[in-house]
């Protein structure tokens, strides 16, 4: 027996996402679609919260209950259970091949278990005790028989030498913990772990862009996320410590002003790319400390852009220079997809496009409905892709994947249903 990771007894799906900027729950009911309704809503400022972990573990699990709440009598049903993202604890993507003998018999359920087993004893042989790393995903980019590539379902198939490539996501296996017992102490079980720019991608990315190749940037308030698709899968994510919040913090600092007025004038005047009229624009600034109105300061429009922009670049080049890392640049063909709050700042998307040299759109919610206006952008994009994720996967209906309340659980464990998730 299976069940969908958040789903509750009601037959409602909840998710959570957790993040620096902002705390917020959606709760979903499915028809038997691939497009749930969303029925409630609940968002919360975030408190308790840096680059994606815990570091304060009262004001966040505050945060998350009055979201939760909010949710709940929006819906007017109780959850109990919800999908968490995670995009602190320096996520780790690597890959792992795995392949093994079956003397040209007919490829079947106990070949597929046999390929597990290797990869389970391959993993641990790579992972460092010491560090133990909590397994978040672990995913089947593809098939090989005798030598041959691109085969997605070996069933029924026939060869000699089965081989299976594996793309596993870790996280540090404390901040996962933290994370999960937050939630728990709301009296909320996690029913299933997915790193954010994975389940971004599954809401705002169409098919033929996950076929094609595609790199997906979540700007976030904390962190900024990547994640590459190619042929329909996630063959790659990572995680940069930089957001919107540092570019808030940088104008508070620049223009010696609190961090409210600076999220403020951000908002109403931020611009990625600098523009002529921008030295002709005068805009007000009430300097830290003080409260009359009459002590404002009057700076030119271009400055705010001449500390935005700076931050911005330095994003970019790293979202680049982590790409080229990876080796997989090339293979993430010439698209990014930008989603998250920080992406919605005016020129991002023209900035990102001359720095990454690739074409670049935002990227909304597509695949649920329910979502009112103000809900629908792409600072909603990772709380969607947790329903989409739900409605997709499937999952064994005991607690397999954990041990202990509040305790992560083992990297074999998890392992051992990437077929089953996914296949």
């Amino acid at each position: 027996m299976k069940r969908t990771p958040g789903k509750n007894s009601n037959g409602l799906i909840a998710a959570l996402d957790v993040g620096s900027s902002k705390v917020c729950c959606f709760i979903a009911e499915a028809d038997g679609t691939k497009h749930p309704r969303v029925i409630g809503i609940g968002q919360q400022a975030s408190h308790g919260v840096k680059a994606g972990s815990i570091i304060d573990m009262e004001a966040a699990e505050s945060a998350i209950r009055s979201a939760v709440y909010a949710a709940e009598e929006m819906a007017s049903e109780t959850v109990h259970e919800v999908a968490v993202n995670l995009s602190g604890g320096y996520p780790a993507s690597r890959q792992i091949r795995v392949e093994i003998p079956i003397a040209g018999q007919e490829v079947g359920e106990l070949d597929l278990r046999r390929a597990l087993e290797e990869g389970q004893q391959a993993t641990c042989g790579r992972v460092d005790p010491a560090a133990a790393p909590q397994l978040i995903h672990s995913i089947p980019v593809g098939f090989t028989l005798d030598g041959n590539r691109g085969i997605r379902n070996p069933r029924g198939m026939i060869g000699d030498l089965l081989g299976v490539d594996m793309h596993l996501v870790t996280a540090r296996s404390s901040a996962v913990r933290n994370l999960s017992t937050c939630v728990e102490r709301c009296h909320l079980d996690v029913g299933g772990f997915v790193v954010s720019p994975y389940a971004s991608g599954l809401s705002v990315l169409v098919e033929d862009e996950m076929e094609l190749g595609v790199t997906l940037v979540d700007m976030g308030g904390g962190t900024t996320t990547i994640a590459v698709f190619l042929e329909g899968q996630v063959i790659f994510t990572d995680s940069i410590p930089v957001g919107g919040n540092h570019v808030t913090s940088d104008i508070a600092r620049g223009l010696s002003t609190t961090r409210q007025q600076a999220e403020r004038l951000k908002t109403l005047y931020g611009h990625a790319m600098a523009a002529e009229v921008d030295d002709r624009e005068m805009i007000e600034v009430l300097p830290v400390g003080e409260e009359e109105s009459g002590a404002t300061q009057q700076i030119a429009r271009s400055y705010l852009t001449g500390i935005i922009q700076p931050r911005l670049e330095e994003t970019f080049e790293l979202v680049r220079s982590h790409l080229e890392a990876s080796g997989l640049s090339k293979l993430a063909g010439r698209r990014v997809v930008l989603t998250g709050g920080a992406c919605q700042l005016p020129g991002v998307r023209d900035l990102a496009a001359l720095v990454l040299d690739k074409q670049v759109r935002l990227g909304r919610p597509l695949r649920i409905q329910g979502l009112a206006e103000a809900t629908s952008g792409p600072a909603f994009a990772t709380c969607s892709g947790l329903i989409a994720y739900a409605i997709a996967a499937n999952l064994p209906a005991a607690t397999e994947t954990r041990t202990k309340r509040g305790e992560p659980g083992g990297l074999m464990g998890r392992l051992g249903h990437w077929f089953r998730e996914h296949l």
